[in-house]
């Protein structure tokens, strides 16, 4: 009876011990809830900022970010919408719901199955009108989804900066996508053609700058081919008529 009582004390105490420790881990998520999710947003406006070539140091992010404008775009219309609040979309979550977006099939370059059907883009005007547009970009690498951004110049076809913040590609290798020297080959070059048709893409080997088609080449990133192949169907997607392309073009005609 005395072995039977030890027992049953001893599932007690642990079920007692199991309920105490899940209401302290229960507890604690809660109340780290908000400042995971403030780190999550200074995260991704730091990363907007770098990919604009405007983040400085010394200087607060929330003050730094004030300047951009964040909007939702309707991607079967390529205009902005108000249909979504910006503010608690998230659209990771939304490209995994099929009544929030769409299935590429054959239009799916970037290997992504789905679409979000509204994108959030980042805006900065000056007294001119766009001064610079940051866009939300995604792709299947190597190993992994990249996720990042590039940013366009006023004449929304110029790159303003590229990169990414979330990718599990091979450091070294196609781990080469967070390497400055690399991204810094992207500021400058075009995206559309003069018929304003997609024309960047990634290269395999060097670009030969005194030809034409260098304007819209990048360097390929040596010892990861298929890093390099996915970043450029991703930028292709991205830019294409499955992608920004409409966006950009009604925003050049003034009628997004």
């Amino acid at each position: 009876m005395a072995s039977n009582d030890s027992t049953s004390k001893t599932i007690t105490v642990a079920l007692v011990l199991c309920i105490v420790c899940s209401v302290f881990v229960c507890t604690a998520a809660v109340m780290l809830r908000p400042a995971q999710q403030a780190n999550k947003d200074l995260d991704r406006k730091t990363n907007i900022l770098a990919a604009a070539g405007m983040l400085q140091e010394g200087v607060s992010i929330d003050e730094q970010f004030s300047s951009i404008n964040t909007r939702a775009v309707d991607m079967a219309t390529g205009k902005f919408t108000d249909a979504v609040d910006v503010a608690t979309y998230d659209q990771r979550k939304a490209s995994k719901d099929p009544a929030m977006s769409d299935e590429l099939g054959d239009a799916d370059l970037a290997k992504i199955g789905r679409r979000a059907k509204y994108s959030v883009v980042y805006v900065i005007e000056n007294d001119s009108g766009i001064d610079k547009i940051i866009l939300p970009i995604k792709g299947y690498g190597l190993w992994s989804t990249l996720y990042g951004f590039v940013a366009l110049e006023s004449d929304l076809n110029t790159v303003a900066g590229l990169g990414f913040y979330e990718h599990a590609e091979t450091p070294g290798l196609g781990g080469e996508v967070d390497n400055p020297n690399w991204k810094a080959k992207w500021i400058g070059k075009k995206s559309y053609d003069a018929e304003n048709k997609q024309a960047l893409t990634v290269i395999k080997g060097s670009v030969d700058s005194s030809r034409p088609e260098a304007i819209h080449q990048i360097d390929g990133l040596s010892g990861a081919t298929l890093t390099g192949k996915g970043v450029d169907n991703l930028i292709k997607f991205w830019m294409g008529k499955d992608g920004f392309a409409p966006f950009l073009a009604n925003l050049r005609a003034g009628e997004a």
